[in-house]
């Protein structure tokens, strides 16, 4: 049975993931520029997103080896330490397009955990 902070870990980044596209639904990449308040919500579930990744275990990154798992952690760092340097264009892009794939893996190994015995 998968240990209970793999599991956390896998709903951080499926829950975080699904909360950065519902803060940008509706925007368009001008409007989500000029939104402190939205760019850095996103931020943040970026960097929980990050950090959760670094409590999962080789073997089910190994399972979804086309995910950049190195960067999906490394840039909580950046976001973290280089906070002032973060372009917002930067966020845009991740949220809208490059976290459907992590979703996906992460849907499928929830599902595959519930099936657990």
């Amino acid at each position: 049975m998968r240990s209970e902070s793999v599991k956390l870990a896998l709903y951080d980044i499926r829950d975080n993931i699904l909360l950065a596209s519902e803060f940008v639904e509706g925007l368009t990449a001008q409007e989500f520029n000029e939104s402190r308040l939205h760019v850095y919500a996103v931020t943040r579930a970026l960097e929980i997103i990050s950090e959760a990744s670094r409590r999962l275990p080789d073997d089910l990154r190994d399972r979804h080896s086309q995910l950049p798992w190195r960067s999906i952690r490394d840039v909580g760092n950046f976001y973290r330490h280089q906070y002032d340097n973060v372009a917002a264009s930067y966020v845009w892009e991740t949220v809208t397009v490059h976290l459907l794939p992590p979703l996906a893996a992460v849907v499928a190994e929830i599902k595959a955990s519930e099936g657990e015995i």
